[in-house]
Protein backbone atom coordinates (compact mmCIF):
# COMPACT_ATOMS: atom_id res chain seq x y z
CA UNK A 1 0.00 0.00 0.00
CA UNK A 2 1.32 3.32 -0.97
CA UNK A 3 -0.69 6.79 1.10
CA UNK A 4 -0.37 9.80 -0.88
CA UNK A 5 1.31 13.00 1.30
CA UNK A 6 -1.08 15.86 1.98
CA UNK A 7 -1.43 18.46 0.05
CA UNK A 8 -1.03 21.70 1.67
CA UNK A 9 -2.47 25.51 1.35
CA UNK A 10 0.05 28.28 2.69
CA UNK A 11 -1.78 31.53 4.46
CA UNK A 12 0.72 33.99 4.96
CA UNK A 13 -0.17 36.30 7.63
CA UNK A 14 0.83 40.33 7.98
CA UNK A 15 0.33 43.14 10.11
CA UNK A 16 2.04 46.72 9.17
CA UNK A 17 3.81 48.08 11.68
CA UNK A 18 5.97 44.34 11.40
CA UNK A 19 8.75 44.34 8.73
CA UNK A 20 6.87 43.31 5.73
CA UNK A 21 10.22 42.42 3.86
CA UNK A 22 10.45 39.12 6.05
CA UNK A 23 7.28 38.25 3.95
CA UNK A 24 8.86 37.52 0.63
CA UNK A 25 11.78 35.11 2.32
CA UNK A 26 8.98 33.12 4.28
CA UNK A 27 7.32 32.42 0.40
CA UNK A 28 10.20 31.43 -0.66
CA UNK A 29 11.41 29.00 2.45
CA UNK A 30 8.49 26.90 3.24
CA UNK A 31 6.98 25.63 0.11
CA UNK A 32 10.63 24.85 -0.78
CA UNK A 33 10.76 23.18 2.33
CA UNK A 34 7.58 21.31 2.12
CA UNK A 35 8.57 19.80 -1.08
CA UNK A 36 11.99 18.41 0.57
CA UNK A 37 9.04 17.06 2.53
CA UNK A 38 7.90 15.30 0.31
CA UNK A 39 4.43 17.78 0.54
CA UNK A 40 3.01 19.98 -2.71
CA UNK A 41 1.53 23.32 -1.76
CA UNK A 42 -1.06 26.09 -3.43
CA UNK A 43 -0.49 29.53 -2.48
CA UNK A 44 -2.46 32.69 -3.41
CA UNK A 45 -0.31 34.56 -5.88
CA UNK A 46 2.00 37.53 -4.23
CA UNK A 47 0.38 39.82 -6.80
CA UNK A 48 -2.84 39.56 -5.10
CA UNK A 49 -2.17 41.40 -1.77
CA UNK A 50 0.05 43.81 -0.51
CA UNK A 51 3.50 41.94 0.29
CA UNK A 52 1.78 38.70 -0.67
CA UNK A 53 0.13 38.30 2.30
CA UNK A 54 -3.28 38.84 4.57
CA UNK A 55 -3.94 41.58 6.92
CA UNK A 56 -6.72 43.19 6.35
CA UNK A 57 -10.35 41.69 6.40
CA UNK A 58 -10.65 42.46 2.98
CA UNK A 59 -6.95 40.82 1.58
CA UNK A 60 -9.10 37.79 3.90
CA UNK A 61 -12.04 38.17 1.49
CA UNK A 62 -9.46 37.14 -0.93
CA UNK A 63 -7.79 34.46 0.07
CA UNK A 64 -11.44 33.07 1.16
CA UNK A 65 -11.99 33.05 -2.36
CA UNK A 66 -9.05 31.75 -3.35
CA UNK A 67 -9.69 29.24 -1.25
CA UNK A 68 -12.88 28.36 -2.20
CA UNK A 69 -11.47 28.38 -6.03
CA UNK A 70 -9.01 25.31 -5.42
CA UNK A 71 -11.74 23.09 -2.56
CA UNK A 72 -10.47 19.65 -2.73
CA UNK A 73 -6.76 20.59 -4.03
CA UNK A 74 -5.68 20.85 -0.46
CA UNK A 75 -5.83 18.86 2.79
CA UNK A 76 -5.18 21.02 5.40
CA UNK A 77 -3.73 24.82 5.91
CA UNK A 78 -0.45 26.51 6.96
CA UNK A 79 -0.92 29.76 8.70
CA UNK A 80 2.74 31.19 8.93
CA UNK A 81 3.55 33.93 10.48
CA UNK A 82 6.64 35.62 9.22
CA UNK A 83 5.61 38.77 11.76
CA UNK A 84 3.02 39.09 14.02
CA UNK A 85 0.29 38.48 11.64
CA UNK A 86 -3.47 40.14 11.58
CA UNK A 87 -5.99 38.03 13.65
CA UNK A 88 -9.37 39.67 11.84
CA UNK A 89 -7.52 39.09 8.20
CA UNK A 90 -7.07 35.53 9.20
CA UNK A 91 -10.49 35.00 10.65
CA UNK A 92 -12.05 36.53 7.24
CA UNK A 93 -9.62 33.82 5.25
CA UNK A 94 -9.87 30.57 7.28
CA UNK A 95 -12.96 30.45 9.10
CA UNK A 96 -14.30 28.43 5.83
CA UNK A 97 -11.18 26.28 5.13
CA UNK A 98 -12.83 23.27 5.73
CA UNK A 99 -9.67 21.89 6.64
CA UNK A 100 -7.53 21.41 9.84
CA UNK A 101 -5.23 24.84 10.36
CA UNK A 102 -1.79 24.64 11.56
CA UNK A 103 -0.76 27.73 13.36
CA UNK A 104 2.70 28.47 12.72
CA UNK A 105 5.23 30.97 14.12
CA UNK A 106 8.93 32.27 12.83
CA UNK A 107 10.97 32.67 15.84
CA UNK A 108 12.99 35.76 16.67
CA UNK A 109 17.03 35.72 16.43
CA UNK A 110 18.86 37.58 19.25
CA UNK A 111 20.70 39.44 16.72
CA UNK A 112 17.80 40.70 15.11
CA UNK A 113 16.10 42.43 17.48
CA UNK A 114 15.90 46.46 15.97
CA UNK A 115 12.26 47.27 15.03
CA UNK A 116 13.17 46.92 11.05
CA UNK A 117 14.04 43.22 11.70
CA UNK A 118 12.19 41.75 14.56
CA UNK A 119 9.15 39.25 14.29
CA UNK A 120 7.37 39.37 17.25
CA UNK A 121 5.48 36.52 16.13
CA UNK A 122 5.78 34.35 19.15
CA UNK A 123 2.92 36.97 20.49
CA UNK A 124 1.55 37.37 17.51
CA UNK A 125 0.62 33.08 17.69
CA UNK A 126 -1.53 34.06 20.67
CA UNK A 127 -3.78 36.78 19.06
CA UNK A 128 -4.07 34.02 16.01
CA UNK A 129 -5.31 31.75 18.59
CA UNK A 130 -7.33 33.82 20.99
CA UNK A 131 -9.46 35.65 18.19
CA UNK A 132 -10.09 31.62 16.10
CA UNK A 133 -11.58 30.22 19.70
CA UNK A 134 -13.59 33.59 19.87
CA UNK A 135 -14.76 32.96 16.37
CA UNK A 136 -15.16 28.85 16.95
CA UNK A 137 -12.10 28.20 14.07
CA UNK A 138 -10.68 25.02 14.94
CA UNK A 139 -7.12 24.93 14.69
CA UNK A 140 -3.96 23.16 15.67
CA UNK A 141 -1.49 24.66 17.43
CA UNK A 142 2.19 22.23 18.10
CA UNK A 143 5.13 22.51 20.13
CA UNK A 144 8.01 24.23 20.25
CA UNK A 145 5.79 27.41 20.41
CA UNK A 146 7.36 29.34 17.59
CA UNK A 147 9.70 26.97 15.15
CA UNK A 148 12.02 28.01 12.14
CA UNK A 149 11.03 26.32 8.91
CA UNK A 150 14.08 24.66 8.34
CA UNK A 151 14.39 23.12 11.76
CA UNK A 152 13.92 19.21 12.77
CA UNK A 153 11.43 20.21 14.56
CA UNK A 154 9.42 22.12 11.96
CA UNK A 155 9.56 18.48 9.94
CA UNK A 156 8.50 16.90 12.89
CA UNK A 157 5.50 18.96 13.44
CA UNK A 158 4.27 18.63 9.40
CA UNK A 159 4.95 14.75 10.15
CA UNK A 160 2.26 14.96 12.68
CA UNK A 161 -0.19 17.43 10.89
CA UNK A 162 0.57 15.16 7.86
CA UNK A 163 -1.22 12.62 9.64
CA UNK A 164 -3.94 14.33 10.81
CA UNK A 165 -4.79 15.92 8.04
CA UNK A 166 -4.96 12.13 6.06
CA UNK A 167 -7.74 10.94 8.98
CA UNK A 168 -9.44 14.44 9.08
CA UNK A 169 -10.60 14.12 5.69
CA UNK A 170 -11.22 10.64 4.72
CA UNK A 171 -13.24 10.22 8.00
CA UNK A 172 -15.67 13.09 6.84
CA UNK A 173 -16.84 11.77 3.95
CA UNK A 174 -16.21 7.81 4.39
CA UNK A 175 -18.15 4.93 2.83
CA UNK A 176 -17.85 1.92 4.80
CA UNK A 177 -19.63 -1.26 3.30
CA UNK A 178 -21.12 -3.58 5.64
CA UNK A 179 -21.67 -7.15 3.55
CA UNK A 180 -23.68 -9.52 5.18
CA UNK A 181 -25.94 -9.43 8.45
CA UNK A 182 -24.67 -9.16 12.11
CA UNK A 183 -24.10 -12.56 12.79
CA UNK A 184 -26.61 -13.28 16.03
CA UNK A 185 -24.83 -14.49 18.71
CA UNK A 186 -21.99 -11.54 18.36
CA UNK A 187 -24.22 -8.50 19.86
CA UNK A 188 -20.86 -7.26 20.61
CA UNK A 189 -20.23 -5.62 17.15
CA UNK A 190 -23.75 -4.35 16.85
CA UNK A 191 -23.31 -0.59 15.79
CA UNK A 192 -25.74 2.52 15.31
CA UNK A 193 -25.48 3.40 11.60
CA UNK A 194 -27.45 7.12 12.70
CA UNK A 195 -24.52 7.72 15.05
CA UNK A 196 -21.90 6.85 12.55
CA UNK A 197 -24.21 8.89 9.78
CA UNK A 198 -23.90 12.19 11.66
CA UNK A 199 -20.15 11.79 12.17
CA UNK A 200 -20.25 11.71 8.12
CA UNK A 201 -19.61 8.07 8.17
CA UNK A 202 -21.98 6.63 5.43
CA UNK A 203 -22.75 2.56 5.96
CA UNK A 204 -23.89 0.99 3.02
CA UNK A 205 -25.34 -2.74 3.79
CA UNK A 206 -25.34 -6.07 1.20
CA UNK A 207 -26.99 -8.94 1.78
CA UNK A 208 -24.38 -12.49 1.57
CA UNK A 209 -27.03 -13.39 -1.42
CA UNK A 210 -26.07 -10.80 -3.21
CA UNK A 211 -22.16 -11.28 -3.03
CA UNK A 212 -22.71 -15.15 -3.53
CA UNK A 213 -24.38 -15.12 -6.54
CA UNK A 214 -21.35 -12.71 -7.89
CA UNK A 215 -19.58 -15.65 -6.71
CA UNK A 216 -21.90 -18.01 -8.62
CA UNK A 217 -21.86 -15.75 -11.61
CA UNK A 218 -17.97 -15.14 -12.43
CA UNK A 219 -16.64 -17.74 -14.95
CA UNK A 220 -13.12 -19.48 -14.14
CA UNK A 221 -12.09 -18.03 -17.61
CA UNK A 222 -12.90 -14.96 -16.75
CA UNK A 223 -9.89 -12.15 -16.68
CA UNK A 224 -10.43 -10.69 -13.21
CA UNK A 225 -10.45 -14.08 -11.59
CA UNK A 226 -7.46 -15.50 -13.78
CA UNK A 227 -5.48 -12.19 -12.63
CA UNK A 228 -6.64 -13.10 -9.31
CA UNK A 229 -5.35 -16.42 -9.25
CA UNK A 230 -1.90 -15.50 -10.05
CA UNK A 231 -1.56 -13.06 -7.48
CA UNK A 232 -2.59 -15.46 -4.70
CA UNK A 233 -0.44 -17.77 -6.08
CA UNK A 234 2.79 -15.81 -4.92
CA UNK A 235 0.76 -13.91 -1.81
CA UNK A 236 0.64 -17.03 0.24
CA UNK A 237 1.61 -20.67 1.05
CA UNK A 238 -1.68 -22.93 -0.92
CA UNK A 239 0.25 -26.61 -0.43
CA UNK A 240 -2.56 -29.01 -0.02
CA UNK A 241 -5.36 -26.61 -0.31
CA UNK A 242 -7.76 -28.08 -3.04
CA UNK A 243 -8.38 -25.86 -6.64
CA UNK A 244 -11.81 -25.56 -6.18
CA UNK A 245 -11.45 -24.20 -3.01
CA UNK A 246 -8.91 -21.71 -4.27
CA UNK A 247 -10.91 -21.17 -6.98
CA UNK A 248 -14.15 -20.13 -5.46
CA UNK A 249 -11.90 -17.98 -2.95
CA UNK A 250 -10.28 -16.19 -5.85
CA UNK A 251 -13.61 -15.58 -7.53
CA UNK A 252 -15.04 -14.50 -3.76
CA UNK A 253 -12.25 -12.02 -3.78
CA UNK A 254 -13.07 -10.81 -7.17
CA UNK A 255 -16.37 -10.36 -6.31
CA UNK A 256 -15.99 -7.96 -3.32
CA UNK A 257 -13.48 -5.67 -5.35
CA UNK A 258 -16.36 -5.07 -7.69
CA UNK A 259 -18.90 -4.22 -4.74
CA UNK A 260 -16.26 -1.88 -3.58
CA UNK A 261 -15.78 -0.48 -6.97
CA UNK A 262 -18.84 -0.15 -7.69
CA UNK A 263 -19.92 1.22 -4.23
CA UNK A 264 -16.97 3.86 -4.04
CA UNK A 265 -16.55 1.88 -0.39
CA UNK A 266 -13.25 2.90 1.51
CA UNK A 267 -12.86 0.13 4.11
CA UNK A 268 -15.69 -2.86 4.71
CA UNK A 269 -16.56 -5.16 7.14
CA UNK A 270 -17.80 -8.83 6.32
CA UNK A 271 -20.11 -11.43 7.75
CA UNK A 272 -17.98 -14.61 7.71
CA UNK A 273 -19.34 -17.27 9.04
CA UNK A 274 -21.25 -19.68 9.00
CA UNK A 275 -23.20 -19.45 5.59
CA UNK A 276 -19.59 -19.36 3.69
CA UNK A 277 -18.36 -22.62 5.28
CA UNK A 278 -21.49 -24.07 4.76
CA UNK A 279 -22.70 -23.33 1.54
CA UNK A 280 -19.27 -22.46 -0.46
CA UNK A 281 -17.25 -24.40 1.84
CA UNK A 282 -14.25 -21.71 2.35
CA UNK A 283 -13.69 -18.99 5.12
CA UNK A 284 -12.49 -15.60 3.25
CA UNK A 285 -9.51 -14.69 6.03
CA UNK A 286 -6.83 -14.35 3.36
CA UNK A 287 -8.98 -12.39 1.61
CA UNK A 288 -9.28 -9.48 4.29
CA UNK A 289 -5.59 -9.66 4.80
CA UNK A 290 -4.88 -9.14 1.47
CA UNK A 291 -6.84 -5.93 0.97
CA UNK A 292 -5.71 -4.79 4.15
CA UNK A 293 -2.41 -4.95 2.38
CA UNK A 294 -3.70 -2.82 -0.38
CA UNK A 295 -4.56 -0.25 2.67
CA UNK A 296 -8.80 -0.97 2.06
CA UNK A 297 -9.58 -1.80 5.58
CA UNK A 298 -11.61 -5.02 6.15
CA UNK A 299 -12.93 -6.25 9.57
CA UNK A 300 -14.32 -9.30 10.13
CA UNK A 301 -17.50 -10.69 11.88
CA UNK A 302 -19.02 -7.97 10.42
CA UNK A 303 -17.59 -5.22 13.01
CA UNK A 304 -18.33 -1.93 11.14
CA UNK A 305 -17.18 0.11 13.70
CA UNK A 306 -13.47 -1.22 14.03
CA UNK A 307 -13.29 -1.11 10.02
CA UNK A 308 -13.83 2.44 10.70
CA UNK A 309 -11.04 2.67 13.19
CA UNK A 310 -8.57 0.37 11.25
CA UNK A 311 -9.22 2.56 7.68
CA UNK A 312 -7.86 5.76 10.40
CA UNK A 313 -4.86 4.09 11.81
CA UNK A 314 -4.35 2.68 8.47
CA UNK A 315 -4.23 6.28 6.91
CA UNK A 316 -2.20 7.61 10.32
CA UNK A 317 0.23 4.93 9.95
CA UNK A 318 0.93 4.71 6.33
CA UNK A 319 1.32 0.95 6.78
CA UNK A 320 -1.92 -1.80 6.97
CA UNK A 321 -4.12 -2.28 9.71
CA UNK A 322 -5.22 -5.48 11.49
CA UNK A 323 -8.41 -6.72 13.39
CA UNK A 324 -7.45 -8.88 16.48
CA UNK A 325 -8.85 -10.80 19.37
CA UNK A 326 -7.93 -9.70 22.82
CA UNK A 327 -7.65 -13.35 23.23
CA UNK A 328 -5.24 -15.22 25.67
CA UNK A 329 -3.17 -14.28 29.00
CA UNK A 330 0.76 -15.10 28.20
CA UNK A 331 1.53 -17.66 31.11
CA UNK A 332 1.84 -15.26 34.36
CA UNK A 333 3.22 -11.84 32.98
CA UNK A 334 0.46 -9.49 33.72
CA UNK A 335 1.86 -6.74 31.29
CA UNK A 336 1.63 -9.29 28.28
CA UNK A 337 -1.05 -11.21 26.01
CA UNK A 338 -1.88 -13.01 22.91
CA UNK A 339 -3.41 -10.99 20.09
CA UNK A 340 -4.81 -13.14 17.52
CA UNK A 341 -7.61 -14.22 14.98
CA UNK A 342 -7.72 -16.73 12.48
CA UNK A 343 -6.13 -15.55 9.78
CA UNK A 344 -7.08 -12.40 8.22
CA UNK A 345 -3.64 -10.62 9.15
CA UNK A 346 -1.86 -8.82 6.09
CA UNK A 347 0.76 -11.06 4.77
CA UNK A 348 2.90 -7.66 5.35
CA UNK A 349 2.80 -7.78 9.11
CA UNK A 350 3.51 -11.55 9.23
CA UNK A 351 7.20 -13.04 10.50
CA UNK A 352 7.24 -14.89 7.16
CA UNK A 353 4.68 -16.03 4.26
CA UNK A 354 1.79 -17.38 5.88
CA UNK A 355 -0.17 -20.86 4.69
CA UNK A 356 -3.75 -21.54 3.87
CA UNK A 357 -5.50 -24.26 6.03
CA UNK A 358 -8.49 -25.29 6.99
CA UNK A 359 -10.51 -23.22 9.93
CA UNK A 360 -9.64 -25.30 12.99
CA UNK A 361 -12.29 -24.12 15.42
CA UNK A 362 -15.00 -24.10 12.64
CA UNK A 363 -14.66 -27.55 11.46
CA UNK A 364 -15.79 -29.00 14.63
CA UNK A 365 -19.37 -27.35 13.33
CA UNK A 366 -19.35 -27.82 9.75
CA UNK A 367 -16.50 -30.44 9.48
CA UNK A 368 -12.70 -30.74 8.05
CA UNK A 369 -11.87 -29.46 5.24
CA UNK A 370 -15.14 -27.23 4.82
CA UNK A 371 -13.44 -23.90 5.77
CA UNK A 372 -10.39 -23.00 4.44
CA UNK A 373 -9.13 -19.90 4.17
CA UNK A 374 -7.03 -19.13 7.10
CA UNK A 375 -3.55 -17.62 6.52
CA UNK A 376 -1.70 -19.24 9.39
CA UNK A 377 1.50 -17.72 10.98
CA UNK A 378 2.88 -15.50 13.23
CA UNK A 379 2.82 -11.81 13.57
CA UNK A 380 6.24 -9.64 13.34
CA UNK A 381 7.74 -7.91 16.28
CA UNK A 382 6.83 -4.53 15.92
CA UNK A 383 5.74 -1.46 18.19
CA UNK A 384 1.78 -0.64 17.27
CA UNK A 385 -0.93 1.63 18.28
CA UNK A 386 -3.99 0.13 18.84
CA UNK A 387 -7.73 1.56 18.90
CA UNK A 388 -11.51 0.45 18.80
CA UNK A 389 -14.85 2.26 18.40
CA UNK A 390 -18.51 1.98 19.79
CA UNK A 391 -21.40 3.73 19.65
CA UNK A 392 -23.71 5.23 22.29
CA UNK A 393 -26.34 7.95 23.02
CA UNK A 394 -25.45 9.06 19.90
CA UNK A 395 -21.80 9.91 20.07
CA UNK A 396 -18.90 8.30 18.86
CA UNK A 397 -16.82 6.68 21.54
CA UNK A 398 -13.26 5.64 20.87
CA UNK A 399 -9.48 4.38 22.92
CA UNK A 400 -6.52 4.53 21.73
CA UNK A 401 -3.13 3.13 22.84
CA UNK A 402 0.49 1.74 22.14
CA UNK A 403 2.10 -1.37 22.34
CA UNK A 404 4.28 -3.75 20.98
CA UNK A 405 4.35 -7.29 19.77
CA UNK A 406 7.74 -9.28 21.19
CA UNK A 407 9.08 -12.19 19.71
CA UNK A 408 8.27 -14.66 22.86
CA UNK A 409 7.32 -17.64 21.21
CA UNK A 410 3.50 -18.65 20.88
CA UNK A 411 3.40 -23.15 20.56
CA UNK A 412 3.26 -24.74 17.37
CA UNK A 413 -0.48 -26.46 17.88
CA UNK A 414 -2.01 -22.40 18.37
CA UNK A 415 -4.24 -21.61 15.69
CA UNK A 416 -4.64 -18.71 13.44
CA UNK A 417 -2.11 -15.95 13.24
CA UNK A 418 -1.58 -14.55 16.73
CA UNK A 419 1.46 -12.48 18.37
CA UNK A 420 2.24 -11.53 21.78
CA UNK A 421 1.86 -7.98 22.44
CA UNK A 422 3.32 -6.64 25.80
CA UNK A 423 1.79 -3.17 27.14
CA UNK A 424 3.16 -0.50 30.02
CA UNK A 425 0.17 -1.50 32.24
CA UNK A 426 -2.14 -3.92 30.63
CA UNK A 427 -4.57 -4.55 33.44
CA UNK A 428 -5.29 -1.14 34.15
CA UNK A 429 -6.15 -0.98 30.18
CA UNK A 430 -8.02 -4.00 30.29
CA UNK A 431 -10.27 -3.07 33.13
CA UNK A 432 -11.11 0.16 31.60
CA UNK A 433 -11.58 -1.27 28.38
CA UNK A 434 -14.25 -3.73 29.81
CA UNK A 435 -15.67 -1.46 32.17
CA UNK A 436 -16.92 1.03 29.12
CA UNK A 437 -18.22 -1.47 27.59
CA UNK A 438 -15.73 -1.89 24.24
CA UNK A 439 -15.93 -5.08 22.40
CA UNK A 440 -13.52 -8.17 22.18
CA UNK A 441 -11.63 -6.48 18.88
CA UNK A 442 -8.93 -4.61 18.93
CA UNK A 443 -8.08 -2.62 15.38
CA UNK A 444 -3.79 -2.26 15.26
CA UNK A 445 -1.23 -0.96 13.26
CA UNK A 446 2.58 -0.46 12.71
CA UNK A 447 3.99 2.73 14.45
CA UNK A 448 3.96 4.92 17.39
CA UNK A 449 4.15 8.54 15.74
CA UNK A 450 -0.11 8.78 15.80
CA UNK A 451 -1.06 8.40 18.89
CA UNK A 452 -1.65 12.45 19.09
CA UNK A 453 -2.11 13.21 15.84
CA UNK A 454 -5.10 10.28 15.68
CA UNK A 455 -6.42 11.79 19.58
CA UNK A 456 -6.21 15.33 18.00
CA UNK A 457 -8.11 14.33 14.36
CA UNK A 458 -10.97 12.07 16.52
CA UNK A 459 -11.70 15.21 19.34
CA UNK A 460 -10.85 18.67 17.77
CA UNK A 461 -12.15 17.86 14.23
CA UNK A 462 -14.35 15.23 14.19
CA UNK A 463 -16.01 15.38 17.72
CA UNK A 464 -15.61 11.91 18.53
CA UNK A 465 -15.19 10.99 22.64
CA UNK A 466 -11.69 9.57 23.00
CA UNK A 467 -10.33 7.85 25.81
CA UNK A 468 -6.26 6.74 25.94
CA UNK A 469 -5.67 3.62 27.80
Amino acid sequence: MERKKSTFALFFGNRGFFPASLQAGAREEVPKVLKSLGHESIMMEAEATRYGAVETPTEGEKYRKFLEAHRGQYDGVILCLPNFGDETGAVAALKDAGTPILVQAYPDEMDKMAPEVRRDAFCGKFSIMDVFCQYGVKFTALQPHVVHPTSLKFAENIAYFDRLCRVVGSMKNLVVGAIGARTTAFKTVRIDELTLQKHGITVETFDLSDLFARIKSLDSTNADVKAKKEYFKTYTSWEGVQEETFTTLCKMGVAIDHLIAENHLDCLSLRCWIEMQQQLGVSPCVLLGELNDRGIAAACELDTGNAVVMHALSLASGQPATLLDWNNNYQDDEDKCILFHCGPVPQSLMTAKGRITDHAILSNSVGAGKAYGCNVGRIAPTPFTFGSMITEDGKIKCYLGEGRFTADSIPDEFFGCAGVAEFDKLQDKLQTIGYMGFRHHVSVSPGQQMLQPLQEAFTRYLNYDVTIV
